[in-house]
């Protein structure tokens, strides 16, 4: 199964599913009337499945083949994407028998595509056709050898009793010196090959040179782990977002407890603070400064953890949000798993030596913004003078039928928001890792005063025509035309760079925050692989989007107008710096 989503899509997903209104039996078959943003775009054939519920699916499959002879231009009978996440929402959804038939459904239209015979495999696996399962899963595989899951399956069919190793068990494996430099000529083979621009921030020498000396590197004793550290900074030199090993999750579940650091800290203004003793609360206090770890100092070990850190071109407030969730983790790493830590404070030359940790712990979230909960959310300030608009993911998508949850919430904010004539707008795109064009297209068009066009550049192989985003779309015609305010972050990540790299060059309103992690420019998509020897998994970018803006540089994340950076006091009493100062600049400019 190839199928990306996040824990958020996933939820949206179930909204939907649940919130679909069932239609009384004996009705006649629907076509779909969902509204198209141009003319030139198809309406939804998964949107027929899911208006005809109350028709058994052999009859909805039925009219999928009717309606391909009586419309065929007329719906997106070509989206293989779009029926093959409908498949999964049935079988998430337990509809096991109309999952099999849609996946069926699948591999008949698609009979060339690896990822619908490795679908059906599933699906029949699933209900206990052992033999089906097998036999698609082996043409899976001949049609995409990389396709790693349906290797896997295959071998669990063979031989249900063999195990695959979990991440823990491979912390301290040693693979023959000959398995790693393969797997690293294979990481660097399928990189060089994928990837449209690898190239575009490190030369073709450099990145060579270093596959070298990654290789020279490889010992008779060399352990998985730290295998996978040469792998992330090979990865790490290529500055883009869209191509790394696994954000981390396998180096700390790897990882044994007793190994990771037993502080959590953060980084801020080339100072590393504590911001949890953890277990140490009776020798370490809360603020305080490390200058050294085992006697190296910090600011070696956090450069030398950055090479390490992937990001898109040059930017490094990503590589200090990273730092900054992944510390207990990334420290072990970067000093080779020392069995005990000692370290220094500002102020105080004795070291002082730390318990070992009994927990690992990450911060994925930053405790001092406050404002709402939920990606997606409106508020009023200043007594209904200011309006909050937090979009904390770009995430929904046509193709999963979770746009409409989007677009429903956009139009109805700026319904509310025009109606009470707000004359102050926060838009706050921070830790917005992006998703979906359709979903920045759709908010810029209440944004915007003139037509414009999203992108400059949309390359990706079998690309056959345009996409949304290629040809002109217009404003809304009840756009805002108050004053809007940007907050970003270094966390704002791919389409969240294309959004904001449109509003920077229209000037639609005020930036204020750090550089975003993103630009105009983006290496995106992304094909999951692994390698032969060492099963290690990562992931490569393999198409381009870059938006209208490209007089911007690409190598830079766009630049607010205002840079506020946080103290480590404003992080501890969860003080939100950024929205402080937008607020105060508010009322300055009124």
């Amino acid at each position: 199964m190839k199928i990306t989503f996040s824990y958020t899509s996933i939820i949206l997903t179930f909204l939907i599913l649940v919130s679909c209104k069932e239609i009384t039996k004996g009705q006649t078959p629907i076509v779909s009337k969902d509204k198209v943003s141009n003319q030139n775009e198809k309406m939804s054939i998964v949107q027929m499945f899911r208006e005809n519920v109350h028709l058994p699916m052999k009859e909805r499959i039925e009219h999928f083949y009717k309606l391909k002879i009586e419309h065929p231009n007329t719906y997106d009978f070509e989206n293989e994407d779009a029926l093959n996440f409908y498949g999964y929402q049935l079988l998430w959804n337990n509809e096991n028998q109309d999952a099999f038939l849609i996946f069926k459904l699948i591999v008949s239209e698609f009979p060339n595509s690896s990822n619908a015979y490795d679908s059906f495999g599933e699906i029949c696996l699933k209900l206990g056709d052992k033999n089906q399962a097998l036999t698609n899963y082996k043409k899976s595989l001949e049609l995409n050898p990389e396709n790693f899951n349906a290797e896997d399956q295959i071998a669990y069919i063979l031989d249900p009793n063999k195990k695959p190793e979990n991440n823990a068990e491979k912390f301290s494996k040693v693979y023959k010196t000959d398995e790693y430099r393969k797997d690293l000529e294979q990481l660097a083979e399928k990189i060089t090959t994928i990837h449209p621009n690898v190239f575009k921030f490190i030369t073709e020498e450099n990145f060579w040179k270093l596959i070298e000396e990654k290789k020279n590197l490889i010992t008779s004793k060399t352990t998985f782990a730290e295998f996978i550290w040469h792998c992330d900074e090979i990865i790490a030199s290529v500055n883009c977002s869209h191509t790394s090993v696994s954000g981390f999750y396998q180096e700390i579940e790897m990882l044994p407890t007793a190994l990771s650091f037993p502080l959590q800290t953060r980084w801020i203004d080339e100072k590393l603070f504590v911001i949890n003793p953890m277990n140490n609360g009776s020798k370490i206090g809360l603020k305080a400064e490390i200058t050294s770890i085992n006697g190296v100092p910090v600011i070696d070990i956090v450069k030398n953890i950055y090479k390490h850190l992937p990001s898109q071109g040059y930017i490094e407030t990503t590589k200090r949000h990273l730092f900054n969730v992944w510390s207990t983790c990334l420290i072990p790493y970067a000093m080779n798993f020392p069995s005990s830590y000692t370290i220094t404070l500002k102020g105080n030359d004795s070291p002082i030596a730390l318990n070992q940790a009994t927990e690992k712990k990450a911060l994925h979230t930053d405790p001092s913004i406050q404002n709402c909960k939920k990606d997606l959310c409106l508020e009023f300030l200043h007594n209904d003078k200011t309006a909050l608009l937090t979009i904390g993911s770009f995430n929904y998508y046509k193709v999963r039928n979770s746009f409409t949850y989007f677009r429903d919430f956009i139009d109805s904010s700026f319904i509310e928001i025009n109606s009470k004539k707000i004359k102050n707008l926060i838009i706050d795109v921070r830790h917005n890792g992006g998703g979906s064009q359709s979903a920045s297209i759709h908010l810029l068009r209440y944004l915007v005063e003139k037509p414009f066009v999203y992108y400059s550049n949309a390359d990706f192989v079998g690309k056959k025509e345009k996409i949304e985003g290629e040809e002109p779309v217009n404003p809304y015609e009840n756009r805002y035309d108050g004053k809007i305010y940007f907050l970003i972050d270094g966390v704002g990540n791919s389409t969240t760079g294309h959004f904001m790299s449109i509003a920077k060059v229209l000037n639609l309103g005020t930036i204020i925050g750090e550089e975003l992690g993103s630009n105009q420019f983006c290496s995106a998509g992304g094909q999951m692989l692994r390698l032969s020897n060492t099963k290690l998994i990562y992931t490569v970018a393999d198409n381009t989007h870059e938006s209208m803006a490209t007089s911007l540089p690409d190598e830079r994340g766009i630049l607010p107008d205002l840079f506020i950076t946080q103290s480590i006091d404003d992080y501890l009493n969860k003080i939100d710096s950024v929205m402080n100062s937008t607020l105060k600049l508010i009322v300055k400019n009124e």
